[in-house]
């Protein structure tokens, strides 16, 4: 990726380790791209427990017990849909700490109401649930780094802060 996310997994690795805390990601828009950043750090093993990609509907629903009413009403790229991605991964794995993304990444699926560029985010730290909607700009792919990055940093300030 880059020098600063690498860093920056590190960073939140040493303050994972610190803790006594194991994480886990719940990755729709990135497709696993949040966990091969993890993974790539060696030892990863002693605080990346595992990760969830539930790119459709029904992933979210059977993997991450996503309630179908928050999908159909709410939409996949949502407040509700992401925070209940989180705390489906913190509920479904041993970890204090769960990262959750859900977003458009282009170049098509965009709405008005939810264009291009849309993510939602949702942190678990110690049960609680922080969510964030961001919009970025860029390709397909600028968009999938974008969301890596903001959902690890502030994944690493959430964990600090403890």
């Amino acid at each position: 990726m880059t020098d600063s996310v690498d860093n920056l997994v590190v960073r939140l690795a040493e303050q994972l380790v610190a803790n006594g805390w194991k994480m886990a990601a719940a990755e729709s828009c990135t497709g696993g791209w949040i966990s091969k950043v993890c993974t790539d750090v060696p030892g990863s093993s002693a605080w990346f427990e595992r990760a969830f990609i539930t790119y459709s509907n029904e992933a979210k629903n059977q993997m991450l017990g996503v309630d179908e009413k928050l999908l159909l009403e709410f939409g996949a790229v949502s407040r509700e849909v992401a925070e209940a991605m989180a705390e489906g991964a913190a509920a479904n794995a041993p970890v204090q700490v769960s990262v959750a993304v859900t977003g458009v990444a282009g170049p098509d699926g965009g709405s008005d109401e939810k264009p291009v560029g849309t993510v939602w985010f949702a942190w678990s730290v110690d049960q609680k649930i922080v969510s964030e909607c961001c919009r970025f700009d860029g390709d397909r792919e600028a968009v999938r780094r974008q969301t890596v990055e903001h959902a690890l940093e502030r994944l690493f300030s959430l964990v600090k802060d403890q």
